[in-house]
């Protein structure tokens, strides 16, 4: 494991989007044209969105990552530099950045079509990259970009002492030489569901419940429930890269302080509408807590 510190170095490495939001009191149905109440534009993408909330939740995070040559390319790299995230890793490709197609209902639940554009050309690392994956104390992964990547990464982190978190989303068979390099994995309830067993061999796992918490199972299999605060919900659109990213900051506190920092974000998170922009800062979170 990588040497703990007071502030953490987080490596970033996935997606970066741009997301299309419409609020609407209730999601249509298969062929259905309903009137929507809202839109707005917001710098989204699991990756960026754990990077923002890494470093507002007390991280030093450098994101990794591509944006096209876009109208969207100069606002996804500003939503980053915006919030502190280091970005002399984030590359410029040809062609349109991602984006996603959001619909949040009254309620605020969602619905999401992800478009990687940008982030599928995220085909290798170059060695500067490495170097700052083997400096970091985290590395922080996902499966928005393509699923190589992500594994030489891992493999390149535990190879120099780094700490792999890998938030294995959206879900898919992973090779065993990845699950390998994983020392903590992050999934929602419907995750842990699906990969079953191939959790098991990750030492530290995980699994948020959205409003009922999170539950941690350590390397001996003893398992810690942490309460959600209570919220008024407004969009749980980023809730959980948020808790995420804020798991990632604290992580070098423990598992039982971290779930308690990372709840608390990510119960923030909701009471906002968008994903980037509803992320709370470190002062924030520390209010909320101070509250309960």
């Amino acid at each position: 494991m990588a040497e703990k510190t007071d502030v953490p170095s987080i490596a970033v490495l996935g997606s970066i989007n741009m997301d299309l939001v419409a609020t609407t009191d209730r999601r249509p149905v298969p062929g259905e044209t309903v009137l929507g109440t809202g839109f707005a534009m917001v710098p989204g993408g699991k990756g960026s969105n754990q990077a923002i909330a890494a470093q507002r939740a007390g991280g030093a995070v450098q994101f990794l990552g591509a944006v096209g040559d876009d109208v969207f390319a100069a606002e996804l790299r500003r939503a980053l530099t915006d919030s502190g995230v280091g970005v002399e890793r984030l590359r410029t490709v040809d062609g349109p950045s991602g984006v996603a197609a959001i619909v949040v209902d009254g309620g605020g639940e969602n619905s999401i079509i992800v478009v990687g554009g940008a982030n599928t050309r995220v085909t290798e690392l170059t060695e500067a990259d490495l170097a700052v994956i083997a400096a970091a104390d985290i590395l922080l992964c996902q499966l928005e970009i393509p699923l190589d990547t992500v594994a030489a990464a891992a493999r390149h982190a535990r190879a120099n002492g780094t700490t792999v978190l890998l938030n294995p989303s959206p879900v898919q068979h992973l090779p065993a030489e990845l699950w390998a390099n994983v020392d903590v994995a992050v999934v929602n309830s419907g995750e842990a569901e699906q990969l079953g067993a191939d959790l098991d061999p990750v030492a530290h796992v995980v699994v948020t419940r959205g409003a009922d918490g999170a539950v941690y199972r350590d390397p001996d299999g003893n398992q810690l429930s942490q309460p959600s605060p209570r919220v008024e919900v407004v969009d749980t659109t980023g809730a959980g890269d948020t808790f995420t990213g804020a798991l990632a900051a604290a992580w070098h506190h423990g598992p039982e302080w971290a779930l308690t920092w990372a709840g608390a974000a990510g119960a923030l998170a909701t009471t906002k509408l968008g994903a980037s922009t509803s992320i709370p800062t470190e002062e924030e979170i520390s209010a909320a807590l101070s509250t309960r």
